[in-house]
């Protein structure tokens, strides 16, 4: 017996009915419900076409919204940092030290941040964290703008806004469900979360690389901290039925070592965050690199920063939308191993390109195969993971891909210091297509463990009865 199929009958969230079956009504506003009582998907409206349906869910407009104008905030931010850390240190080292202190809180802290998570209110948890994102983003500006700020002071509020991040990544993927309702609409939330995601990123990138020319990066933290209202005004605006979550008596040590021994001794979830520890050590920090790409090997200044990140960002948006078209989670599973090689390859071309529009068009590459892989592994992943130990579950699966980030970026910026940004992202690259391999190996034995809860979700029809 896996450790999964113990928990189908204690936590009740995979006893839905098969698509084909008539559901009740939903609860009366108000209703009480408990964390461990599923809830009751409802029937499609008509009219809405099915890449949009999540839209549907009140809550998750709400939140889609809010995200929508925050998140190029964030990444005007992201660009602008990078680009004032190499501006005040020409250092790539220095580049993966910053990105290294962002990075690491999140890394240690995320399994405790997901014990807490799945014991608090996820909707509160949400509003601290984005009011102290918007602190630290502010305060970022005020420095920069008065031209006070030293690289002291960006690894100090790096290393808050890594703390803040702990706590905000877990509580956001597991409180998705709550503002979808629908389990079976989960998937489309994601991609739909991603694809928004991604057009920030497309935006983001091209607004920084302007503003920063023209007045400098203070302005991308101002705009940044003051985007987090509209996503702390959404939050605040949603009417949620309360779930009432039953009082665990068991310690935090205690729920921590069940989170544990859940996500290790579950093998398609287990596979899935080694498969993007992997990516993310070896692939995720190209990101830190590009402002040496941009100046050093393409000979480019802050736009062409921007325009890389962009063509990364809109090949990402289109590897969301696609996945927004599917109907179902089912063969999701095979584009993980396909996305990570995809990805993989990609940075190994770019590192060998000096051409500016190649490189844009590797960008795309890239950028697709890391959307695809990561909005692919996270729906999987949500769909498997039982209602009572999500947050749990998730702060791992910030840990893999997060957590893991900062000892890459410390690599990264190694690599690129002892031999160069080219080679180090060759060699990284490389690294995905590896790891890519060795998942592709295992898929049948991953893809025989997860039948068994498809079939009790209605993803996939039940097996024929032998006599």
């Amino acid at each position: 017996m896996t450790p999964r199929d113990t928990d189908l009958d204690e936590t009740g969230l995979h006893q839905l009915p098969p698509l084909d079956e008539p559901v009740p009504a939903a609860a009366p506003q108000g209703t009480q419900l408990s964390a461990t009582e599923p809830i009751r998907p409802r029937d499609h409206a008509e009219g809405i076409s099915h890449a949009w349906r999540a839209l549907r869910a009140p809550n998750f407009r709400l939140f889609f919204s809010g995200q929508s104008i925050s998140l190029i905030g964030t990444w005007m931010t992201r660009i602008a940092t990078s680009w004032l850390v190499y501006r005040l240190t020409g250092s790539a080292w220095l580049l993966g030290i910053v990105s290294f202190m962002g990075q690491i809180p999140t890394f240690l802290l995320a399994p405790f941040a997901g014990v807490w998570v799945d014991r608090l209110n996820k909707r509160q948890v949400l509003v601290w964290t984005q009011a102290l994102a918007a602190l630290q983003s502010l305060a970022l500006a005020a420095l920069t703008l008065s031209h006070r700020i030293t690289v002291g002071d960006i690894l100090a509020l790096s290393v808050f806004q890594g703390l803040i991040n702990a706590f905000d990544m877990p509580g956001r993927q597991a409180f998705m469900v709550e503002m979808v309702e629908d389990k079976r609409d989960l998937g489309n939330a994601i991609a739909l979360n991603s694809s928004i995601v991604n057009l920030a990123r497309l935006i983001g990138p091209s607004l920084a690389g302007l503003l920063i020319a023209a007045y400098g990066e203070g302005w991308c933290f101002l705009i940044d901290g003051i985007s987090y209202f509209a996503v702390i005004g959404s939050l605040v605006a949603m009417k949620l039925r309360p779930l009432l979550v039953p009082r665990r008596e068991d310690t935090i040590y205690q729920q921590l070592r069940e989170g544990w021994q859940y996500v290790t001794g579950f093998l398609p979830i287990r596979n899935l965050l080694l498969l993007f520890a992997v990516v993310s050590l070896m692939g995720m920090p190209y990101t830190v690199l590009m402002p040496l790409f941009a100046s050093r090997v393409l000979h480019g200044g802050p736009h062409t920063l921007g325009f890389l990140m962009g063509a990364a960002g809109v090949g990402a948006l289109v590897s969301a939308v696609s996945l927004a078209l599917r109907k179902s989670v089912k063969g999701l599973l095979r584009m993980v191993p396909i996305s990570a090689a995809l990805f993989g390859a990609g940075l190994v071309a770019f590192g060998f390109s000096h051409i500016l529009w190649l490189s844009l068009a590797l960008m795309l590459v890239v950028g697709f195969g890391m959307m695809q892989g990561m909005a692919a592994s996270n729906t999987i992943i949500q769909t498997l993971a039982p209602a009572d130990k999500r947050g749990r579950v998730m702060s791992f699966y910030t840990m893999a891909f997060v957590g893991m980030a900062p000892f890459g970026s410390l690599l990264a910026g190694g690599l690129a210091h002892v031999m160069s940004a080219s080679w180090a992202v060759v060699l990284t690259g490389s690294c995905c297509m590896v790891g890519a391999a060795w998942f592709w190996r295992r898929m049948k034995d991953v893809r025989a463990a997860m039948r068994p809860i498809y079939r009790e979700l209605g993803i996939i029809r039940p097996a024929p009865e032998t006599h």
